[in-house]
């Protein structure tokens, strides 16, 4: 059981690094230019990943979305192409909020610093 879970974390450490070095340096799509992939979890039997994003800035996380649901197959065929492992897992995006929740708190913690201050 061990075993399988070591094997899940490296796959899913190696599919972020190629996902983001694709998406940096061969997708031209502008929807998916200022995004950041945040992590990946890849299911017990290798079969999903969910890809975890954020967006920077004033890309939208919608836009952000269907551009990287848009390319998808491509990152699939990539990744066979990259990656030495025999099954490549179906990729789901799923946007990661806990960026924009630390925003929020430090906001927060400013605006009572001047309040006080």
């Amino acid at each position: 059981m061990k075993q399988g879970r070591i094997r899940q974390a490296r796959v899913s450490d190696l599919l972020k690094e190629t996902i983001t070095e694709i998406l940096i340096k061969k997708i031209k799509d502008p929807r998916v230019h200022d995004l950041t992939i945040t992590g990946v979890e890849v299911s017990a039997d290798l079969r999903v990943a969910n890809v975890f994003f954020c967006v920077h800035g004033s890309a939208k996380k919608e836009e952000a979305q269907v551009g990287l649901e848009s390319a998808a197959g491509y990152l699939r065929h990539e990744l066979l192409e990259l990656l030495d492992i025999r099954r490549i897992p179906e990729l789901h995006f799923i946007y990661d909020g806990s960026f924009d929740y630390g925003t929020h708190i430090d906001e927060l913690l400013n605006k009572i610093n001047i309040d006080e201050g």
